[in-house]
């Protein structure tokens, strides 16, 4: 399997391309990477180094890529932080150039807007690109509470509002739509929730809550979720596998008290998870 993967970078850290490269690598999966900015570290710290690149970059990668015949052979691309409006425009691009190429290949948008808390950290025009034009071209989505929250326009709290803001979204494009990080009404507090909606249904996978905010964990699972749909056919499986990979991955970097995901020593947790879950049919 062939995944294009573009995304953000840093140097310490695993957020984006630092943690979809690795994950992805570890369930057997050749990644191309091409990356939004290179940045020393997650700008959460509060302080940063480095940049992000201009859309001529992402044109000349893809074009490299495809200059080797790559993309006819590419089974599905998936993007995460856009740096720029214009950035987000030459993704779309690679979508278009990928499915000319190969018209069976998926495009995965992770819409990355914001979190709870920090509320929205992207540039201006980023969120609206990406609700305006992302949305519209791919085939899964995958945003956290927040994200669909912003996407939607108001509050989610119950159930009913939930399934409205997700039907909202599959009539915009996706097809399929993971939601991450969601804490609606009936979510105990010491759990949280992932939703997976498709041709399958909407079904729940509700895992035990870690208290800390970690980096990367939405890009990790955005990754796992969207090449176990891609090998499975299958939402639910891959909601399952990927829920199960990121908690062993979160309890170990938990155990630890660090705050970046511990990726590589708890690598194992993606292909053998130490704790399962079974997805519930809604």
């Amino acid at each position: 399997m062939n995944i294009l993967s573009i995304q953000s970078h840093v140097a310490y850290g695993h957020v984006g391309n630092s943690a979809a490269v690795f994950a992805l690598q570890r369930m057997g999966v050749e990644v191309w990477p091409i990356h939004t900015v290179q940045f020393s570290n997650h700008p959460g710290y509060g302080g940063f180094r480095g940049r992000a690149f201009d859309a001529q970059m992402i044109d000349d990668c893809v074009t490299g890529v495809a200059e080797r015949g790559a993309l006819a052979r590419c089974d599905g691309l998936i993007s995460g932080y856009v740096g720029a409006p214009e950035t987000g425009e030459a993704i779309l691009r690679a979508v278009k150039r990928m499915k000319k190429e190969n018209p069976n290949a998926l495009y995965c948008c992770d819409p990355v807007i914001g979190d709870a808390g920090p509320g929205v950290f992207v540039k201006p025009g980023v969120p609206e690109f990406l609700a305006q034009s992302a949305i519209a071209l791919a085939d899964v989505a995958t945003p956290n509470h927040f994200e669909l929250e912003w996407l939607n326009g108001s509050p989610i709290v119950g159930m009913t509002g939930f399934r409205a803001a997700v039907d909202a979204l599959h009539a915009r494009g996706p097809k399929i739509v993971l939601v991450t990080s969601a804490h609606l009404a009936d979510t105990p507090d010491d759990c949280v929730d992932l939703f997976v909606s498709s041709f399958e249904g909407v079904f729940r996978l509700r895992t035990p809550r870690l208290p800390e905010d970690f980096n990367g964990a939405g890009d990790t699972i955005a990754a796992l979720f969207f090449a176990h749909c891609l090998a499975t056919k299958s939402p639910r499986v891959a909601l399952e596998n990927a829920g199960a990979a990121i908690y062993g991955i979160l309890q170990r970097t938990h155990a630890e008290g660090r705050r970046e995901l511990m990726l590589i020593e708890a690598q194992d947790e993606i292909v053998a998870p130490t704790t399962t879950f079974v997805a519930e049919p809604l």
